[in-house]
Order: structure tokens, then sequence, then C-alpha cells
């Protein structure tokens, strides 16, 4: 083989595999394989984890626009429920033991699940409902 055709050989390699990665990271970022609420940014954890199927949870509860759990964050650190923060952990924001005055990481998830479950009457609200052992 002459190198020219080595050369187009391994561009056209190179380009099949960066379409590849382009299409797949979508697949690869999706929550459909979630099982439970992110935990690590706790450390050693006092009650159990909190089991959660991402995409079972949305289809029941009617859940279809991210921004609904995912929200963002404006400019003077306020909820932002028009733009979304899905894709980022939320511990990006909440950190467990803030300095600045923000919602703790474990206030956020319980006020964002609570109270969501309570305003829909529906869904668990009790520690030992979420925690289960």
């Amino acid at each position: 083989m002459h190198r020219k055709n080595i050369v187009k050989l391994a561009a056209s390699m190179l380009t099949i595999l960066a379409l590849v990665a382009f299409y797949m990271v979508p697949v690869a970022m999706s929550q459909d394989d979630m099982t439970q609420v992110p935990a690590d940014a706790f450390g050693t954890l006092e009650r159990p984890r909190v089991a959660f199927a991402h995409d079972a949870h949305n289809e029941k509860a009617g859940i279809e626009e991210c921004v609904v759990c995912h929200h963002g964050k404006t400019e003077d650190g306020k909820m932002d429920k028009e733009n979304s923060s899905e894709g980022d952990p939320c511990s990006s924001c909440h950190a467990v033991k803030p300095t600045d005055g923000a919602t703790p990481l474990m206030r956020a998830y319980h006020r964002q699940c609570i109270t969501c479950h309570e305003a829909k009457g529906a869904g668990p609200v009790a520690c030992g409902q979420c925690h289960a052992k």
C-alpha cells in the first residue's frame, strides 16, 4: 500500500470513530441506567442510598421536561426553573456544607423530592420510605 492510501485510510477510520463517539455520548450520558440517587458527595452515609429508577419515575410521574427536576441557577444564586442543569450533578451547585449560605446538597435533594411528592399527593415523603433497608 502506498503511504498516501494509508493516510487516507487512517483519516477515514478516525472520522468514523469520531462520528460513533459523537452519537454515542448522549446515550452514555442518559440516565436510563440510574438506579439510585447519586450520593458519592456525602462520603459515609447514615441511611441507605435512595433507590431511584430515573426513567421509570419520570414516566410514572408524567415528567417530560428535564427542567422540572434539573433547575438552573440565576446570576444572583436563586433557583431558575426556566433553564435546565441536566447533565450536571446537583453537587456542582449544592455543596454538602456550603459556606456561602446556599442550600446544602442534602436539603436540596429532600426539598426537591418531598416538595413535589407533597404537591402531587403521590410518592414517598417519610425517611424510611426513600431510605429503605
